[in-house]
C-alpha cells in the first residue's frame, strides 16, 4: 500500500494491518516506520471513542506549505483484542492525494466519518451512506 500528497510518498508498507467493522470498509493500520512521521503532527482536534478499540488520537498531515488536518489517526493504547494496532497509523483516503493497496486507488467509505478504504473486491453498502447512521 501506498499513501502520496502533493508528490511526495507520505507512507509505504507491505505490513499493514487491515481491521474490519461490521458494515465498514477495511481500514489499514501501518507500522509507524512505514510512515514519513516528519509529516505529521498531533492534531489539536479532540480525540475520540470507538467501543471495540479505545481512544484515537488524529495526526495533521503536512506536506511543503500545505496542511490537511485530521488526516490520520492512532490508537496508542487500544482495548484488549486490538493490541497488535497500537502505535499504528491509519489515513483517510479523502484527505490525501492518492492511495492505493496493490497498486489499485482506493476510494474513500462515504461521510467522512469512517475511515475504510473501498477498492474493487470490497462491496457494500457500507455505513456512512445518507440513511446508516442507526447500524
Amino acid at each position: 500500500m501506498r499513501i502520496v500528497h502533493d508528490g511526495e510518498v507520505v507512507a509505504e508498507s507491505r505490513r499493514a494491518i487491515r481491521v474490519l467493522e461490521t458494515a465498514g470498509a477495511p481500514v489499514w493500520y501501518l507500522p509507524p516506520a512505514d510512515v514519513r512521521l516528519d509529516l505529521l503532527r498531533p492534531s489539536e482536534s479532540p480525540h475520540t471513542v470507538c467501543e471495540w478499540k479505545g481512544v484515537a488520537v488524529y495526526l495533521d498531515l503536512r506536506v511543503g506549505r500545505a496542511s490537511v488536518p485530521r488526516a490520520a489517526w492512532s490508537y496508542p493504547s487500544p482495548q484488549r483484542g486490538y493490541e497488535a494496532i497500537a502505535g499504528h497509523i491509519a489515513f483517510y483516503a479523502a484527505s490525501v492525494d492518492k492511495a492505493t493497496v496493490d497498486g489499485e486507488i482506493v476510494r474513500p467509505q462515504p461521510g467522512g466519518f469512517y475511515g475504510g478504504w473501498i477498492t474493487d473486491d470490497v462491496v457494500g453498502p457500507f455505513k456512512g451512506d445518507p440513511g446508516s447512521e442507526g447500524w
